[in-house]
């Protein structure tokens, strides 16, 4: 893959969004190894912009990571900064798993019930409905009952 190049624009977006940032990999003295870099991929995909933190290397060595990671998880270098690495992906379309078996979640509903007395004001509540109850004309939540089926009906289905 190719890095992302940004515009000294949008690279300072990235910098004040990625300051409150907690760095979520950490380079130890193996280096950049092909388990660091599937961490950093699988954080990218989590987050988009992350930190690193390298612990071992000098100025050049994180400079050259930096730039690898770049170019190998096609990601741009944001910074680099003391011993962080700064890098920002755009995240993948989330996928929906849409299921046709999937029923319909709770519905909610305002019940009004209005006082005896006039100039009372209305008591206002929200009831969550689920798949399998019905509201009453009082406002109360109730399951809702099997239907009976009669015999003749269930004769003739079957025949």
């Amino acid at each position: 893959m190719s890095r992302i190049e940004l515009t000294p624009a949008e690279r300072a977006l990235r910098r004040s969004e990625a300051h409150h940032l907690e760095p979520v990999v950490m380079i130890g003295s193996d280096g950049l190894t092909n388990a660091v870099s599937a961490e950093i991929d699988a954080a990218l995909n989590a987050h988009g912009l992350i930190k690193v933190r390298v612990l071992e290397g000098d100025r050049a060595q994180r400079e050259a990571w930096l730039n690898e990671l770049a170019d190998a998880l096609g990601a741009a270098p944001v910074q680099h900064i003391g011993k962080l690495l700064v890098l920002w992906r755009p995240l993948p379309p989330k996928r929906k798993n849409l299921s046709d078996e999937r029923k319909p979640g709770p519905r909610e509903y305002k019940v009004v019930k209005y006082g005896k007395k006039p100039g009372q004001r209305p008591e206002i509540k929200t009831v969550r409905v689920l798949g399998n109850q019905r509201i009453t004309p009082g406002g109360l939540v109730k399951k809702a009952k099997r239907r009976m089926k009669s015999a003749k009906k269930a004769g003739a289905a079957q025949s």
